[in-house]
C-alpha cells in the first residue's frame, strides 16, 4: 500500500508540473476549433500534393486533438472531399505536432523530446506521404449514410464558443488524462526496474536503439493511453531504460491504441484497417530511429533518466505562479462556458463525451423526433442511440 501511495503523490505532482501548461494548450486548441472551420480544411486538401500535405500538417498542428476525436476528424475531412493520404497526415499532426502535447513533453521530459517531438513529426508527415498513396491508390471518397443530415448557416464565433471547445476538449480526454498521470505514477512505485529492463534490449549499440523503437508502439497499443494522457508513461519508461528514439515512437503511437485499431477497421474496413496498423507502426518507428540518430550525431541527446516531478512540496516559485494564473483563467473559460449553454445556433455540445462540435461540419450526426443531435464521432452517435433504444425497452 504504501508503494501504491507514493505512485499517487508521484503523479501528483507530474500533474502540477504540467497543469499550467495543459490549460493554455486546451485554450489555444478551443480558439483555433472556434475560429476555423473543419470544412474549410477539407477544401483545400483534395489531393496529396506537396501544397496540401503542407497544408494538412500545419491545419492539424493548430487543430489539437484527443487520439479519438482525430480519428473522427480525419474520417470527417475524408468524407467532405480531402484526399486520404492529407486526411490522414492531419490527424497524425493533430495529436503529435500540437502546442499541449509538446509542452508537457517538456516539463515532464525535457527539451530534447519537446524539440524531437516537432521534427519526428515532420518526419511521419513525409513517410506518410511518400506511403499511404502506394497502400491506397486512389482511394475514392465514401459517402457514408447519416441520420438527417442538416446544413447549419454558419454564424461569427466568439470566444465563449472557443470555452465551449476548451471545456469539450478537456471532458472528453479527462479519463485519458487520469489514466496517464496514475499509470505513470503507480508502476513507476511498484513496477522494479529489472521488469521494466527486460521490455528493452540494453548495451548493443544500434541493435538497441531498433529494437526499442519498434517495441515502442507496441506498449502504447497494449496499454490504452492515448494523446497527452501517454506522456506521463512514457516518462516512466524513459526513467526505466528505453531509449530516447523508444520513447519517441511510444508517444507517437497514441494512434496506434488498440480500441483506435477497431475505430479504423469501423470506418475504412479490416483490410485497411491492417494497412493503416502496419504503416503507422512502421512509420512511428522509423521516424523515433531517425530523430535518435540526429539527435546523436550532433550530441543534443538526453542522458538524464530521472522523472521530472521538481519539488514534491509546495513552494512559490514560478510553477506556481504560472499554475495560479492557469487556474483563474481555467474558471474565467467554465464560466463563460456554462454562460453560454444552448446560445449558440452554430456549436452542439455531445450527448455521450461532451465535446463541442460544429453543427455544420460534425463527424456525425442524428435527428430523433425531430431534434437534431451533434456528435463528435460516429461511436458517440451510436452509444447515443443504443442509450435510447435501452431507455425505450
Amino acid at each position: 500500500m504504501s508503494s501504491i501511495w507514493h505512485g499517487l503523490q508521484e503523479a501528483f505532482w507530474m500533474f502540477y508540473q504540467t497543469f499550467w501548461a495543459l490549460v493554455l494548450g486546451f485554450t489555444l486548441s478551443g480558439l483555433v476549433q472556434a475560429y476555423v472551420s473543419r470544412q474549410k480544411i477539407a477544401q483545400t486538401l483534395g489531393d496529396h500534393s506537396g501544397r496540401s500535405v503542407a497544408k494538412a500538417t500545419f491545419f492539424g498542428a493548430i487543430s489539437s486533438s484527443c487520439s479519438y476525436a482525430a480519428s473522427a476528424l480525419a474520417h470527417s475531412l475524408y468524407k467532405k472531399g480531402a484526399d486520404f493520404t492529407s486526411s490522414m497526415i492531419f490527424m497524425f499532426a493533430s495529436t503529435n505536432l500540437v502546442l499541449d502535447l509538446g509542452l508537457v513533453i517538456w516539463r515532464l521530459l525535457g527539451w530534447q523530446f519537446a524539440l524531437a517531438e516537432i521534427f519526428g513529426g515532420i518526419v511521419m508527415s513525409l513517410l506518410l506521404w511518400v506511403t499511404l498513396p502506394k497502400l491506397f491508390p486512389k482511394k475514392k471518397v465514401i459517402q457514408l449514410p447519416v441520420l438527417g443530415q442538416a446544413e447549419e448557416a454558419p454564424t461569427r464565433s466568439s470566444l465563449a464558443d472557443a470555452a465551449g471547445f476548451t471545456v469539450g476538449d478537456f471532458t472528453m480526454m479527462r479519463f485519458e488524462l487520469l489514466a496517464g498521470f496514475v499509470v505513470a505514477g503507480v508502476l513507476s512505485a511498484i513496477v522494479p526496474t529489472h521488469i521494466w529492463s527486460s521490455f528493452f534490449l540494453h548495451g548493443h549499440g544500434f541493435a538497441t536503439q531498433v529494437v526499442d523503437v519498434i517495441v515502442g508502439p507496441i506498449i502504447a497499443t497494449l496499454t490504452f493511453v492515448c494523446s497527452v494522457g501517454n506522456v506521463p508513461l512514457a516518462a516512466a519508461l524513459w526513467h526505466n531504460g528505453i531509449s530516447f528514439g523508444g520513447v519517441i515512437s511510444f508517444i507517437f503511437a497514441d494512434l496506434l491504441s488498440f480500441p483506435l485499431l477497431l475505430i479504423y477497421k469501423k470506418y475504412y474496413g479490416f483490410i485497411s484497417a491492417i494497412k493503416l496498423f502496419f504503416a503507422f507502426w512502421s512509420v512511428m518507428a522509423v521516424s523515433g530511429l531517425t530523430i535518435e540518430l540526429i539527435f546523436q550525431a550532433l550530441g543534443i541527446g538526453p542522458t538524464i533518466r530521472a522523472l521530472r516531478v521538481g519539488s514534491e512540496t509546495f513552494r512559490w516559485d514560478s510553477t506556481a505562479l504560472l499554475n495560479s494564473v492557469a487556474l483563474v483563467v481555467s474558471v474565467a473559460i467554465y464560466l463563460l462556458y456554462r454562460r453560454n449553454i444552448g446560445k449558440s445556433s452554430e456549436f452542439a455540445i455531445d450527448p455521450i463525451c461532451g465535446m463541442q462540435v460544429r453543427k455544420s461540419d460534425a463527424p456525425a450526426h442524428a435527428l430523433i423526433d425531430g431534434v437534431n443531435y451533434y456528435f463528435c464521432m460516429d461511436g458517440c452517435r451510436t452509444d447515443y442511440l443504443r442509450r435510447l433504444a435501452r431507455e425505450e425497452k
